[in-house]
């Protein structure tokens, strides 16, 4: 059942290693079938050496296993809150990359600092408030969701695609697995020339609205006219 989303998730999680951005089994991928009800993600633990399509779990939005013999991630939870807050959304990932990590850890926000920050997220990448302790007690991973989702209450997820949650780590999404995994791959590198920027100038201010404007709406506003008008690619 549901091959080609099994497959497009595999090859999504796959990806995250071959960019280096996950060790052992931490990260994972997630896709959803919205007219089919059906969400795809990667099992708990699993190395992604031994991971091929078939391992990877079926569920429906509330997260009953629809198939497959091993437990889905211990983020499901954080997932489907997503899919359920953000209708615009196909695809979710979450790593522990270094740079983005250390963004989250240390509570702050990725300031847009130049363009290339700015070709891919519409300002600043936010990050979430700490969670309390009854948050953390109670439903832990759905509990991510809801402060993922509060954060993003007057943002749109698909202009700002990626979030760090406090203490904790990075979140993507996309329309679809590939597009999610794009985002995070992207995500690292501007957190790392974020890193980069301050060392140089702890001083340094963010880009200006104007440069911000241009650099974000020729890839994606309505009269975009940056690329070939179906890749990204320079």
């Amino acid at each position: 059942m549901h091959e080609e989303l099994r497959t497009a998730v595999c090859d999504a999680n796959l990806e995250l290693q071959k960019h280096r951005l996950v060790i052992h089994s931490w990260g994972n991928v997630s896709g959803i079938d919205r007219s089919a009800g059906v969400v795809a993600i990667k099992p708990s633990g699993v190395s992604y050496d031994t991971l091929t399509p078939d391992r990877i779990v079926l569920l429906d939005p509330e997260g009953n296993i629809i198939e497959g013999q091993l437990r889905p991630s211990s983020d499901t939870p954080t997932h489907l809150e997503l899919y359920r807050s953000f209708e615009s959304i196909g695809a979710v990932c979450h790593t522990h990359s270094v740079s983005a990590t250390t963004w989250a850890q240390s509570c702050r926000q990725i300031p847009c600092f130049g363009t290339t920050h700015a070709d891919n997220f519409y300002g600043p990448v936010p990050v979430t408030d700490v969670m309390t302790a009854e948050e953390i007690r109670s439903a832990y991973e759905l509990n991510t969701g809801k402060v993922i989702a509060r954060r993003f209450a007057d943002t749109d997820p698909m202009e700002m695609p990626a979030v760090l949650v406090a203490n904790h780590g990075p979140f993507t999404w996309g329309k679809d697995p590939a597009g999610a995994v794009e985002s995070m791959v992207v995500l690292e590198q501007v957190a790392t020339m974020a890193l980069g920027t301050i060392t140089i100038n702890p001083d340094q201010g963010p880009i200006s609205r104007a440069l911000l404007d241009k650099h974000y709406l020729r890839k994606h506003g309505t009269d975009a006219y940056y690329g070939q008008g179906a890749s990204n690619e320079d």
